[in-house]
């Protein structure tokens, strides 16, 4: 005869054993007492998030489809997904407020790089975007301007609030290097940064934490 003949038929029992031995015991009644539906979000009541700050310049408006192509097959750019806009030739042609391009000029920049010249209409307009460029082809100002620009349209954060932007960055350095771009090209609107990563004092950076942050770097490991 098995060892588990001697267990009760009744499947009950078992239970019950299980209940008094503290191992897995169920009160259904319990659960339903403690149970409080969630609270619905009103959702209408929400601050409206604006998102498309794109405004198509008339020097972009007026590109043919063959001038498109042209361009981007000279800066090697190449494109998928649905209504992707024209890119943008120049600075002007960004249309960025008077507060980026004075960083713009200070940096002396002469024209967009591919990722920007396509990148910056995406961003501008609020569009997913993934794109992937070599080093030193000005990717960090290609998401960093928009998102500038994306910032400032907000508004003003409380304490607690924010950050509106989160940069993830595979290195330190790489972390770095992206927070004194966005410190140099954010001075103009006062913008707030910081950059978390590991092997240093953690104090001053919880205190960066607990100030009204509208751009967080991170570094992950890994």
């Amino acid at each position: 005869m098995s060892r588990y003949d001697s267990r009760s038929a009744d499947p009950a029992s078992y239970r019950d054993r299980k209940s008094e031995s503290g191992l897995g015991g169920y009160d259904s009644s319990s659960s339903k007492r403690d149970y409080e539906p969630q609270k619905k979000v009103d959702l209408d009541g929400l601050t409206p998030f604006e998102k498309n700050f794109y405004v198509e310049s008339p020097n972009v408006a007026n590109m043919s489809e063959s001038e498109v192509e042209e361009y981007r097959k000279r800066k090697e750019i190449t494109v998928e997904g649905r209504d992707v806009p024209k890119p943008v030739k120049s600075f002007d042609d960004a249309r960025f407020p008077d507060y980026v391009m004075q960083e713009i000029v200070k940096a002396g920049f002469t024209e967009p790089t591919a990722i920007q010249a396509q990148g910056w209409p995406m961003a501008l307009k609020g569009r997913d975007l993934i794109g992937i460029a070599e080093t030193g082809s000005g990717k960090t100002l290609a998401y960093l301007l928009p998102a500038i620009v994306h910032v400032n349209a907000q508004p003003i954060l409380s304490p607690g609030d924010g950050p509106i932007v989160l940069v993830l960055a595979p290195t330190r350095e790489l972390a770095v290097q992206i927070q004194q771009e966005a410190t140099k090209f954010g001075a103009s609107s006062k913008i707030k940064s910081t950059c978390i990563y590991g092997g240093v004092p953690k104090g001053p950076q919880v205190r960066d934490l607990q100030k009204v942050l509208k751009l967080l770097l991170l570094h992950l490991e890994g």
